[in-house]
């Protein structure tokens, strides 16, 4: 029987992101505060209200070879770079059982998409309509499938503990990683790569997106668009890629002599039976989850030094999770770095709180926070202290930072890292 409560640890990373095809080239894009929203130029785009997204940096056809990614979703290609990379990261040469260090039966993959192989679905629709059924592929099933990315990875690095894909919209990514680690903390897992993917870039999502009036309509200016926290955001600008971790238990890490990025403290989870789409205004339900997170922990207010907020630039959300960190930190908050990655990432729904992670996970081994971009004019609600233009460094000795990942149908997650001595 494994010991159960047992510490977990980062020790792997990975992403693919419209920043950069990797995890350091997405970083030093955050730094320099780089916008990855670009005009989209396909001709679908022309005659839609909304015609701007942050598409991949690096397209997956350029890293995976042609005949295997043809029968994987864009979602499950984008998870696949991303875990490569972190697999490889954390200091494994092989999958579970070739690498002896680490056993396929005690090894899980938690890969979570808010929307799943949606293009796949949709194409395949139009194949069959314009060309016939003889024509649609054989592998749509298992590439329109939302664990689809999950069960890819799995194969891919031998995962035998269990490969598991929580769906929760934008909190997806978010919510896989706190699955992790609980698969480890609980004795089921000894290693576990999670994380989010989406891959949602298409008419019919930008089309029911902008007929909520969540996305920003600011298609003169599409660097500009995504604007966290300022008074003259009109919405969230879609984006997309894969943000992977691997998470570990401290004694196994410690074993094979693995680099050690960030301990991962935990997750506080809540909803918020409000509303299917409207965040709840008062911040109740995030705060909720703020306070889960302190329950379960051994973390005090103090020691929180940098938020990576959920802030995806609408005007609703934005506010309500200000209001929950200071119902459940007061004036704790006024020592606390806030940092809005998606005003330079987009939105990335499932995969957001995969990429932000891996941000948050970066700020406590490197020591600074990213800088949030076009927050020009803020708005008069916002009492918190936002990174703003530049990078700004984080305090030494034992810190700690949040990661707040909230998704449509009101699930709110919060996951906390943790600096350790490197």
């Amino acid at each position: 029987m494994s010991p159960t409560n047992r510490t977990v640890v980062v020790t792997g990373i990975g992403a693919t992101t419209p920043l950069g095809g990797d995890s350091a080239s997405t970083w030093e894009a955050l730094l320099a505060g780089r916008s990855g929203v670009r005009t989209l130029t396909e001709d679908w785009a022309a005659e839609l209200p909304v015609r701007i997204a942050a598409r991949v940096a690096v397209e997956p056809g350029e890293v995976l070879p042609r005949p295997f990614a043809r029968k994987l979703d864009r979602s499950a290609q984008f998870a696949l770079i991303a875990a490569r990379e972190a697999w490889a990261d954390a200091g494994f040469t092989a999958k579970a059982g070739e690498d002896p260090s680490v056993d396929p039966d005690r090894l899980g993959a938690v890969v979570a998409s808010g929307i799943g192989g949606v293009t796949t679905l949709l194409d395949q629709y139009d194949v069959l309509n314009k060309q016939g059924v003889r024509k649609v592929s054989p592998h749509t099933v298992p590439m329109l499938m939302p664990n689809s990315p999950a069960a890819n990875v799995g194969i891919d690095v031998n995962a035998r503990a269990g490969v598991h894909t929580p769906v929760s919209a934008c909190a997806s990514g978010a919510e896989a990683i706190g699955y992790a680690i609980e698969m480890i903390r609980t004795g089921r897992a000894d290693v576990v790569v999670a994380g989010g993917t989406e891959a949602a870039i298409h008419p019919l999502p930008i089309v029911a997106f902008g007929n909520m009036m969540a996305m920003s309509k600011r298609n003169d200016d599409p660097q500009a668009a995504s604007r966290p926290y300022d008074s003259g955001r009109d919405g969230f600008v879609l984006g997309e890629g894969a943000g992977i971790v691997v998470l570990e238990s401290a004694e196994h890490a410690a074993a094979r002599g693995a680099r050690v990025y960030a301990e991962a403290v935990g997750q506080g989870l809540s909803s918020d039976a409000h509303h299917i789409t409207q965040p709840e205004p008062s911040g109740r339900g995030i705060a909720a989850a703020l306070q889960h997170l302190m329950d379960q922990s051994d973390l005090k207010p103090a020691e929180i030094v940098h938020v990576n907020a959920h802030a995806t630039s609408t005007p609703q959300g934005d506010i309500a999770e200000l209001k929950a960190l200071r119902r459940v930190y007061g004036d704790d908050v006024d020592h606390m770095a806030i940092s809005a990655t998606k005003s330079m990432t987009g939105h990335l729904l499932g995969g957001a709180g995969g990429i932000e992670t891996v941000t948050t996970v970066l700020a406590l081994y490197h020591r600074v926070a990213p800088p949030t971009i076009n927050l020009d004019h803020p708005d008069a609600d916002v009492d918190v202290d936002i990174v703003r233009a530049e990078p700004r460094p984080l305090p030494a000795g034992g810190i700690v930072a949040l990661n707040n990942s909230f998704g449509f149908g009101g699930h709110n997650v919060v996951l906390a890292l943790r600096t350790v001595h490197h």
